[in-house]
This record gives C-alpha cells, sequence and structure tokens, in this order.
C-alpha cells in the first residue's frame, strides 16, 4: 500500500472521537484542511492543515496517554512518520503546530478561547510558552504557517458540520510528496 492510500485508510477506518471533543480525528483534521481553504491558504498549508494530527493515528491509545497525565507527543510523532514523503513546507508547521499553541496560549483571551480539552493538553504540553521561548520561536521559519494552522486547529471542533471526505484530498496530498 503506498502512502496515499495508507494515509486515505488511516483516516476512512477512524472513528475514534478527538481526545475530549465531540468529533472524530478525522472530521477534526478535514475541517481544520476546509478552515485553512477558506482562509484562501497555500496548497501546502491546507495539507499540513489536513494532516497536522495525524500522530494520533500512529499512537497507541492517545485517551489512555491523558487519563495518565501524559503526554504523547503526536506531533513529533507525526513529523517523524510524514517527513519520510512530504515536503518541507507540509511538515514544518506540522512539528510546530503545538509550539503555536503554547505561544497563543500567552494571550489570555485565546486561551480563554480554548476547548477544555486544549487547555488540559496544554498543560500536558509544558504549558504557556515564557518570553525566551516566545522570542526563539517568532523568528523560526515556519512561525506564521504554524500559527495560522493553530488557529485553524482550534476552530476544527464542530460536531454535525457536513465535511469532505478524505478522498477529495487524494490529489493534494499527492501533490506534496517528495
Amino acid at each position: 500500500m503506498n502512502i496515499i492510500d495508507q494515509i486515505i485508510s488511516s483516516y476512512s477506518n477512524n472513528k475514534s472521537l478527538y481526545i475530549g471533543e465531540k468529533v472524530t480525528i478525522t472530521e477534526h483534521m478535514i475541517q481544520t484542511a476546509m478552515l485553512a481553504e477558506k482562509n484562501n491558504c497555500s496548497s501546502s498549508l491546507i495539507c499540513s492543515s489536513l494532516l497536522h494530527d495525524y500522530g494520533h493515528f500512529i499512537l497507541e491509545n492517545p485517551d489512555d496517554l491523558v487519563n495518565k497525565g501524559k503526554d504523547g507527543k503526536h506531533e513529533d510523532v507525526g513529523y517523524e512518520f510524514l517527513k519520510k514523503y512530504f515536503v518541507k513546507n507540509v511538515v514544518e508547521p506540522i512539528k510546530y503546530h503545538v509550539k503555536a499553541k503554547k505561544y497563543l496560549a500567552r494571550d489570555v483571551k485565546y486561551y480563554r478561547m480554548l476547548s477544555e480539552a486544549s487547555k488540559v493538553s496544554l498543560k500536558l504540553q509544558g504549558g504557556i510558552m515564557d518570553d525566551k521561548e516566545a522570542k526563539e520561536f517568532q523568528v523560526s521559519e515556519f512561525f506564521e504557517d504554524s500559527i495560522k494552522l493553530r488557529k485553524f486547529d482550534e476552530g476544527a471542533k464542530k460536531a454535525d458540520l457536513k465535511s469532505k471526505s478524505i478522498h477529495e484530498y487524494k490529489n493534494l496530498l499527492s501533490s506534496k510528496l517528495i
């Protein structure tokens, strides 16, 4: 099975709810991509948005990790797997989307709008960034795309939203292969 078929299979077969939310992991990632499309983002950022939580498909039991108070580092797991197949502009925002949440949570208004599940995971992921970390992150090459991805991520948790099918993204995924 090639990587595109493997990804489509993972999305098609996953029925697990996204940790603490009312949507599945698949619905969440497709909604994230749809938000990137709606905001006229680059095809690479749309693809990043579609794949940003792919690490949850690889991790054994993400809910169990959270219940045990552990961070599965899904962003690193997904990045390490996907970087073998996809261009840098797709995988780097995936690698940094948790850092983006930690950065954005410095703003009280942003923090308050986080879902309860996002607040729990933020704590497990090391909490809000300090000033030194924030300054370093701000100058990173994929800062802006990571921030955009993270904002779409938080907005993509709507139950009963009519979502696209993963099959509709096959050409996009194929176009971003190394």
